[in-house]
């Protein structure tokens, strides 16, 4: 007897991979409950010459996604990057305590702008998308001895911008405006749903 070939499953979905090694953006992917893997993608973040910090953070985060999808292209690839904005200038991670002291210094009694971009690729099924958060943060007039007690206690050196709001870097601010909470801390988790769902993952 012939068998009928098999009725494609409709929820079955692509793979989920982050394309980070950020721990905050895998913290927060988490919260939806989806099963993801990881993956480190070998992306080059140096800016280009005049390049505004919207711009980089959406070129990276693009660039990201895509270079993880090359690799698995039946997969719903996820890249990010943030970028502070200072007056136009990028501030980026500061990976050291002294580079973190010059940030910090910089942005006391200062509005900063968080760019925040998520870009989701499937290579299989042509899809790109990429949308962008803006968090507008500012910071009290801090003295040089608050700065160097808060780098001291949390040591936020892999943040772009040396803050942890979700952390003791909330005493550091006055105000956060923006319409998407999590956006701050590394990945929009409203707008990440909104291309998942686009790109055909199933979601609540």
């Amino acid at each position: 007897m012939l068998e009928s070939p098999a009725t494609p499953n409709p929820l079955r979905q692509r793979p989920l991979i982050l394309g980070s090694t950020s721990r905050y953006r895998r913290e927060l992917l988490t919260r939806l409950g989806l099963p993801f893997e990881t993956a480190s993608p070998e992306v080059d973040e140096t800016p280009l010459p005049g390049e505004a910090p919207r711009a980089l953070a959406l070129r990276l985060a693009q660039a990201k996604a895509r270079a993880v999808a090359a690799l698995h292209p039946e997969a719903i690839v996820i890249g990010s990057d943030q970028v502070a904005d200072l007056a136009g200038q990028p501030l980026g991670k500061p990976l050291t305590h002294e580079r973190a002291v010059r940030q910090l210094q910089a942005m006391r009694g200062q509005t900063v702008l968080f760019e925040t971009a998520v870009s989701v690729v499937c290579q299989a099924s042509g899809f790109a998308q990429t949308e962008l958060a803006t968090v507008e943060v500012q910071f009290r007039d801090l003295t040089d001895d608050e700065i160097e007690r808060y780098l001291r206690a949390e040591q936020p050196y892999d943040c772009a911008g040396s803050a942890k709001s979700e952390g003791l870097g909330i005493s550091l601010l006055t105000r956060i405006l923006n319409d998407d909470p999590t956006a701050l801390i590394g990945l929009p988790l409203i707008r990440t749903t909104a291309l998942l769902r686009a790109a055909g993952m199933q979601l609540p």
